[in-house]
């Protein structure tokens, strides 16, 4: 992936300047993390895993109303519903975040939209978030569908933000605009929206000026005060997740379906996504 290279009808597409990858998310209709966007941020991943010449790597959607919607739940449903053995190792999903949390880059999420679910967990494996007031919109819905975060946002969010705060977030569903996660440490900073690009662009210049050799220090010295813990956080958030996919008890089928016949799964149905998930569990 390059800039010379770099297509439109590509879900991610990478441009550089001056030590910094600009990588813009671009899966219409609305950026939801299924195959297409996850297989680019595996190409994108490898591609920044070898590239030593980037120091910063500042994500941002294409979408000005949506970052990340959220996890496809379309292929979700597809799923078959039957049993697993319990996880030993941490699955594809945990483990490409957890590269992309440890990647040599520092790496920043500029977010302008709507991102929950999958896309909130993609912004907590960055080093730094950014949001726009009055746009960007956080939110983790999963247990309204009969399952819970399973890209990291149980062990990520209760790591940065404290049990109580996370309980709250995760088990209440709802969403939380810029301000009041700027409130929570969620994010770094909200900012007003024609600030969010210029502060971002600003802090992404002035770190990529700063030694590559001591960035790369810097970023895991300080990720090593939770290393030794956040996998295995990830494999119990793995094995709960699993469980939820399997159990018929869950009532993840019947919610989803009714998720997306509903038409939540829409651009428009989005927008009332939280109030929506309060009527899954009935007609």
């Amino acid at each position: 992936m390059s800039s010379a290279s770099a297509r439109t009808n590509e879900p991610i597409r990478i441009t550089r300047e001056s030590g910094i990858a600009w990588i813009t998310l671009d899966a219409p209709p609305m950026n939801l993390l299924g195959a297409p966007l996850m297989g680019a941020l595996i190409g994108l991943v490898d591609t920044l895993e070898r590239d030593t010449t980037t120091r910063v790597a500042v994500f941002r959607s294409a979408d000005p109303d949506f970052f990340v919607a959220h996890g496809d739940v379309v292929s979700i449903t597809s799923v078959p519903m039957t049993p697993t053995p319990e996880a030993t190792a941490l699955n594809f999903v945990h483990q490409l975040f957890e590269r992309l949390r440890k990647l040599p880059q520092v790496t920043i999420a500029q977010i302008e939209g709507y991102a929950r679910g999958g896309g909130s967990e993609l912004c907590l494996a960055c080093d730094m978030r950014f949001a726009a007031r009055g746009k960007a919109v956080f939110g983790q819905p999963e247990i309204a569908l009969g399952i819970l975060p399973g890209a990291g946002g149980t062990a990520r969010l209760t790591r940065l933000l404290g049990r109580a705060r996370a309980s709250e977030i995760i088990l209440g569903g709802d969403d939380f605009s810029a301000d009041e996660a700027e409130r929570y440490g969620w994010i770094n900073r909200a900012l007003p929206p024609a600030e969010l690009p210029v502060f971002v662009s600003r802090l992404a210049h002035r770190i990529a000026s700063f030694p590559a050799l001591a960035l790369q220090e810097a970023k895991r010295t300080i990720q090593s005060v939770s290393d030794a813990a956040t996998e295995t956080d990830l494999l119990t958030e793995q094995r709960a997740f699993d469980r939820l996919m399997s159990d018929p008890r869950s009532e993840r089928v019947t919610r989803m379906d009714r998720f997306l016949v509903r038409g939540v799964q829409t651009r428009e149905g989005e927008r009332t996504l939280a109030v929506a998930c309060e009527s899954l569990g009935g007609d």
